[in-house]
């Protein structure tokens, strides 16, 4: 059983090129990432640029055989983000294959956001742009608002590294790579929530001063002060990666 989807707005000769799981995996392009399960092609189609994720396993421990299969999570997930408001790379196409009820074979395809860069990157190279106060606030409160919504729906991204963090250079921030991202509860979704922040200060303790980190947690929080569970929360927060890097 195979189910492929095409979105609406993909050009002509785009539908051609991802008309079915077959032609995708067929595709031919610049290598851009590769591991057990997946691989990740950049493609150029009638002079526009596309990446493409071929998944061969559905995902690792239980999900190899139950629950949604990696490359399904990660389209629903950056769909949701659209959904909520929430800037993320463009999903194209999509879909899986299934046989004798498995998992086989499964591709997402986003479209290329022109001009961007990984903030993982930014800090890799000592950008300049990551001393600059008003693009710092812009994008700082860019990405606090996409957050809050996030957990705001009981959602967590559980991969938010500066790694999956876009932005070009009028300092607008776009989210990718979610496949690990879903929804919890009560202290579970509190544990995440933790897990979500420290991935982001992980980085940021090393580029940005202490107040800069503390402006972005008030706008996450949208208050001007910090309260005796927001205290309670950074002590976690920094804590969590302890003897873990």
């Amino acid at each position: 059983m195979s189910g492929w989807q095409l979105a609406a707005e993909l050009p002509a000769a785009a539908r051609e090129a991802f008309a079915d799981l077959d032609r995708v995996f067929a595709l031919d392009g610049e290598w851009v990432a590769e591991d057990q399960m997946s691989r990740v092609l950049r493609v150029e189609v009638a002079g526009l640029r596309y990446y493409v994720k071929q998944y061969w396993g559905a995902g690792k421990g239980l999900r190899r055989w139950l629950g949604r299969p990696r490359v399904e999570a990660e389209w629903q997930n950056l769909r949701l983000f659209a959904q909520w408001g929430i800037p993320a790379a463009p999903v194209v196409a999509w879909g899986l294959e299934r046989r004798l009820g498995c998992f086989a074979r499964g591709a997402l395809i986003t479209a290329e956001l022109a001009g961007t860069a990984d903030l993982a990157a930014l800090a890799r190279n000592h950008d300049p742009r990551l001393r600059q106060r008003d693009w710092l606030d812009r994008v700082s409160r860019q990405l606090a608002e996409a957050t809050r919504l996030m957990h705001r729906h009981g959602f967590a991204h559980n991969d938010l590294k500066w790694r999956n963090l876009l932005v070009d250079q009028t300092g607008n921030l776009y989210l990718i790579d979610c496949p690990t991202g879903s929804f919890w509860w009560g202290p579970l979704l509190d544990y995440r929530i933790v897990k979500d922040l420290a991935c982001l200060d992980k980085v940021a303790k090393y580029h940005l001063s202490r107040s800069r980190r503390l402006r972005f947690y008030l706008q996450y929080r949208g208050r001007e002060r910090l309260s005796a569970n927001d205290k309670r929360r950074l002590r976690k927060i920094l804590a969590f990666f302890e003897g873990r890097e």
